[in-house]
């Protein structure tokens, strides 16, 4: 993996613990030589894990849509920052960008990025490792849904397996990098074995 795309909420209405913890993703996405590409933005968890990064001496890659590239909004001391029309062009860009990707806390919009970066693998449309940095529990709920899902059938217990969860950085990137896509789940699930 060389660059890792990280999802996470903009809000700055939230816990310091979320945003120490994003902060530490970053130096641990820039010690290890990893390039973050995220959402572009300068507040809440997004701007937290992007100057984790920076300050560790990283590369940091935004993808921003026009509307959020303003001053109030984007980050403008970034490595680099990709303007593309609109969020649908926004997520293909970081998916294009991205060897892996990981789910901070966050609210709608880091739900929709992950939902559809794990139904994209479902799917075959990607082989690369997804995982969730589970600060304080967050994730917990999610994660005893998507078991009621599995349970009910909805979803394959090799898809949820696939993804992983942590709650320390360095062991999260450690575990992504020992994955392993689940191809014959995959068949299964597009009924083509």
């Amino acid at each position: 993996m060389k660059s890792i795309c990280v999802y996470c909420g903009s809000s700055d209405l939230v816990s310091p613990d979320y945003l120490a913890a994003a902060r530490q993703m970053g130096q641990v996405l820039a010690e290890r030589g990893l390039r973050l590409i995220y959402g572009g933005g300068k507040t809440g968890l997004m701007g937290a894990v992007a100057n984790g990064v920076l300050e560790a001496g990283g590369e940091a890659v935004g993808v921003i849509i026009p509307s959020m590239n303003t001053s109030a909004l984007a980050k403008s001391d970034l490595t680099r920052m990709d303007v593309v029309p609109d969020m649908h062009d926004r997520k293909a860009r970081m998916h294009e960008l991205s060897d892996g990707y990981i789910a901070l806390p966050g609210g709608f919009g880091t739900f929709d990025e992950l939902f559809e970066t794990l139904t994209w693998a479902q799917v075959g449309e990607h082989q690369k490792p997804v995982g969730l940095l589970n600060v304080n529990g967050y994730y917990a709920a999610l994660l005893v849904a998507l078991e009621h899902a599995v349970g009910e059938g909805f979803i394959f217990r090799e898809h949820l397996e696939a993804l992983a969860c942590e709650t320390d950085p360095e062991i999260l990137l450690e575990t992504m990098g020992k994955y392993q896509h689940p191809h014959s789940a995959v068949k299964k699930w597009m009924r083509e074995g």
